[in-house]
């Protein structure tokens, strides 16, 4: 027995050394980039964009290639953590890149899209994107390097590099990113590192286009996390507006762009992090959320994933879309419908003129 209780013991205290030192390592490769920092674009395109000339916006949170139809993910309450296969997450990056040949847009958003991670199966998304739609400029901008992350404990979803990918067939004068505030405790190991993007265009009457690429917390449960973001966005869409220029934001918000989004998707309203209502109350006099036609389409933008998708049966809601100063005008926008099958979201299309 004292054997047995010693051997005991002793594999106690290697538990113990593991998990100390699991931690220690989180501590000690946790980093966030700096509040600002430039970013270089690739394969600059020279078009001068002009006012009363009609663009086609489209964005798009491909979910990292890895969550076709068939997926759940554990921290939605589903089952799984990591990509089917390398075959299946380049299959989904292709049908993400034909999705976007199919709508043809001026500039194309699209986020969470991986550069390395073990749970997109180490396929580099951005080169992907990048190769099959060569008559772009684009623009990446990191989100997040996360550490190894060791959960579940049957299959961890691993260590992973993502960002903010920005697609144009414009001029390219400039582009930075710029942090967003996040949690400090141990929350921001699972929620990780957000960030928006600024790509800046000239226009032909001597003004500048903004196109701001951005994908807010999703999984913190502290709304004054999801606040402080909003008012870093808000001040500083509101500055270069008084500048006297065009700016469009483009991304996922994980809040509910529409009012009322349980009668309109017919489906129930589970308490989830990411299904808030945004914030319109707080959003600057010069700015506005073009919803024309989204309620009675009826065409969701996100599903949840807390089981394989099941059409009628399945959360959906919409948290995907844009937000553009006065000056920029509205033409027309549309959930294009791809029924969840290369992501967990679908595109969001908008047709627009710089006034």
């Amino acid at each position: 027995m004292k054997r047995i209780k010693k051997y005991f013991l002793i594999l106690l205290g290697i538990i113990f050394a593991i998990i100390i030192g699991y931690i220690i390592y989180l501590f000690a490769t946790y980093y966030r980039l700096p509040n600002y920092q430039t970013l270089a674009a690739s394969n600059k395109q020279s078009t001068l964009l002009k006012p009363k000339c009609e663009y086609r916006a489209m964005t798009y949170n491909i979910g990292y290639g890895s969550y076709p139809p068939s997926y759940s993910f554990f921290m939605d309450g589903g089952k799984l953590s990591v990509a089917y296969s390398k075959k299946s997450v380049r299959q989904s990056i292709a049908g993400v890149t034909s999705t976007t040949k199919k709508v043809d847009p001026d500039f194309a958003f699209y986020q969470e899209i991986d550069t390395n991670g073990d749970r997109s199966q180490h396929v580099n998304e951005v080169n992907l994107v990048t190769k099959h739609l060569t008559n772009y400029g684009s623009v990446f901008g990191q989100n997040y390097d996360s550490p190894y992350l060791f959960y579940p404990f049957t299959h961890p979803i691993g260590k992973a590099r993502s960002g903010l990918l920005t697609l144009t067939k414009a001029n390219v004068v400039n582009a930075s990113r710029h942090s967003l505030p996040i949690a400090t405790d141990l929350s921001k190991f699972t929620d990780l590192d957000r960030a928006f993007t600024v790509t800046k265009s000239r226009v032909s009457n001597g003004k500048y286009f903004l196109m701001v690429n951005i994908h807010m917390s999703a999984y913190t449960k502290d709304k004054s996390i999801q606040n402080a973001q909003f008012k870093k966005l808000f001040t500083f869409i509101q500055d270069e507006y008084q500048k006297g220029n065009y700016v469009l934001v483009a991304g996922d918000y994980n809040h509910a762009i529409l009012k009322n989004s349980s009668k309109i998707f017919k489906t129930s309203t589970p308490k989830l992090t990411w299904t808030n209502p945004f914030p319109k109350n707080k959003l600057p006099n010069d700015f506005y959320i073009p919803t024309m036609g989204l309620k009675q389409a009826a065409t969701p933008s996100v599903r949840n994933l807390n089981q394989p998708y099941k059409k009628g049966r399945t959360f959906v809601t919409m948290i995907d879309g844009y937000i553009l100063s006065k000056n920029i005008s509205a033409k027309k926008i549309h959930v294009h419908n791809t029924e969840f099958k290369y992501s967990d979201h679908n595109p969001v299309v908008l047709d627009f003129e710089l006034k």
